[in-house]
């Protein structure tokens, strides 16, 4: 039995199928994150190595963020010294997703450090080179994971490949920096 699909319909379904095709069968990783350019929703998960809280949701849908959503991604991603909550920036959450895209991740991005708050990040300067004293983590626009199942240096190359920002190698302390800032690359 053939069913009818009008000319427009199937010319689009045509173009998106020979797009995702050709996307599927690119040797590159950053092409396979153009999957989800079409996408209709996108969803992250997290679990809070510090506070034990976890969450997966939809946080943009139907061509907008959702605001419930986001509140509860900037609870779960709070500093938990002082519980001070920030809103944290969309285009770094859609960063997170274009890494989750890019490596397959079945698991939550495991939180090292969200948001900081000014005294916790003043704190986290006066005992480590490595905590700059103007950090994106102030502004909500930095965040530092790991994800189980996959190697640091694997998280690292997707998140400079998609070129949203900083990206940090910390292999010491077992963890990746990625922010929204300018593209640049360092290994602390």
């Amino acid at each position: 039995m053939k069913v009818a699909i009008k000319d427009k319909s199937r010319r689009q379904f045509l173009k998106l199928g020979m797009l995702v095709a050709a996307t599927g069968l690119s040797p590159f990783p950053a092409h396979a994150a153009l999957r989800d350019i079409a996408a209709r929703e996108r969803s992250l998960a997290f679990y809070n190595t510090h506070t034990g809280e976890s969450m997966q949701t939809v946080y943009w849908a139907e061509g907008g963020y959702i605001p419930q959503a986001l509140v509860d991604i900037n609870h779960v991603l709070r500093d938990h010294r002082n519980n001070e909550i920030k809103n944290m920036s969309p285009a770094l959450l859609d960063l997170l997703y274009g890494i989750n895209s890019m490596i397959g991740a079945r698991q939550p991005f495991h939180i090292i450090s969200g948001y900081r708050s000014p005294a916790t990040n003043a704190k986290l300067a006066e005992n480590s080179s490595g905590v700059a004293k103007h950090s994106m983590h102030l502004d909500g626009k930095a965040i530092d994971i790991r994800v189980p199942g996959h190697d640091l240096v694997q998280v690292r190359r997707a998140a400079f490949m998609l070129h949203g920002g900083g990206v940090g190698y910390y292999p010491g302390s077992d963890f990746v920096h990625v922010d929204v800032g300018r593209v640049r690359q360092w290994q602390g």
